[in-house]
């Protein structure tokens, strides 16, 4: 634990998310002494050295209010049209409180598509990269005046996990309304803190729940999904509660949290992006020795392919998954879904008869390939 507490403290790249409950009130209104706070263990990061990355949500929180939609259940309309207000005013509210440590913010509006299609990857993180050269601290939130399917599942947990990969982030902090991850709903019986996790397994993943917040609209599920993400992209992970004054304090100062240990060797950026895909396009279930094979780093043959599901194309991500239901890969296919279920369960040396053409030997190309672990079943 305090490993991944000094490793957070000399992060070379930080990225922070903070959830709604966090930034809004009940009532509607900018938490401008919390935001003050938080802005100061900003500046404080910086002056260790580490460049920060801020994902924030709040804007359809703040902007339901000036329009007056009350509490009730918003429409997508009215949740888009409340993000294009609330925006406005999380901006400035972001604006205000770092410009009081001399620090310039910057405003960056994604969507998850951003981070999915490899050209607009490559130049969102162009710009990121530029803004931390000039020292200022990019302010990320979903574009949700245009999402349409985001802005309904909280994906500001997930997209944070994007941006630790494609920024290949040290640590990637989860400011939420709990401490953690518990073993059950907290306060449940038998429910118990667990302060740290190795590995994202089928167990891990069983403990996540529904959200936990009227304002916000994730849950612990989207946390271990940003969890898989980043750690899979050699960053370590935190989740703490955010309901405290200066919260990156005290996570320095061991309050409590959970923490999500990095994968031993940090992938390479193509690696970082094949894992970070969010929704593959198609599934290859495999055999065992397939999956023995895969875990010892060798590509991925038809031979060792017994289904192929989903409508994909030559270079879509797709799932690699077991016999009994369990992710263990993700990779970028050489073959389209119908060539794939042609040549599954067959020798590279029959793919030319098979389908008339010298393709690759590989399904899969361990070069385009990296592990998940992630249950399906």
């Amino acid at each position: 634990m305090a490993t991944l507490i000094a490793q957070l403290e000399k992060a070379d790249r930080l990225i922070i998310k903070i959830g709604s409950a966090m930034l809004v009130d009940a009532d509607g209104s900018l938490r401008r002494k919390w935001l003050e706070g938080l802005a100061l263990d900003i500046a404080e990061a910086q002056v260790r050295g580490t460049q920060v990355l801020i994902v924030s949500s709040g804007a359809i929180a703040l902007g339901r209010r000036r329009l007056g939609l009350g509490r009730n259940r918003l429409r997508l309309e009215e949740s888009q049209a409340a993000a294009a207000v609330g925006q406005i005013a999380l901006a400035q509210g972001w604006q205000a409180a770092l410009a009081e440590h001399d620090i310039v913010s910057a405003q960056v509006l994604l969507t998850l598509t951003d981070t999915e299609v490899r050209r607009r990857y490559l130049n969102a993180r162009a710009t990121l990269n530029t803004l931390l050269a000039h020292g200022a601290v990019p302010v990320i939130n979903e574009n949700d005046t245009v999402a349409t399917s985001e802005i309904r599942y909280g994906d500001n947990d997930r997209l944070a996990a994007r941006v630790s990969s494609m920024m290949s982030a040290t640590c990637l902090v989860l400011l939420s309304d709990v401490d953690g991850l518990y073993s059950a709903p907290p306060g449940s019986d038998g429910a118990e803190f667990v302060p740290m996790v190795d590995m994202i397994t089928p167990d891990i993943i069983a403990m996540a729940g529904a959200p936990a917040s009227a304002m916000g609209s994730g849950g612990m599920i989207t946390k271990i999904e940003a969890a898989r993400i980043a750690t899979g992209s050699g960053a370590s992970m935190v989740i703490t509660s955010g309901h405290h004054d200066r919260p990156l304090s005290r996570i320095l100062n061991g309050s409590r949290a959970t923490w999500f240990k990095s994968a031993a060797t940090p992938a390479t950026a193509r690696k970082r992006w094949i894992a970070g895909s969010l929704e593959p396009a198609g599934r290859l279930v495999v055999d065992d020795g397939a999956a023995g094979a895969l875990s010892r780093g060798r590509s991925l043959l038809p031979a060792g392919v017994r289904r192929v599901t989903g409508q994909f194309s030559r270079g879509d991500t797709v799932a690699i998954v077991t016999l009994q239901g369990l992710e263990i890969a993700r990779g970028l296919s050489a073959y389209d879904a119908a060539d794939a279920e042609i040549i599954a369960g067959r020798k590279s040396s029959e793919i030319e008869a098979l389908l008339g053409l010298t393709g690759r030997d590989e399904m899969v190309h361990r070069d385009d390939l990296v592990m998940t672990g992630k249950d399906t079943a």
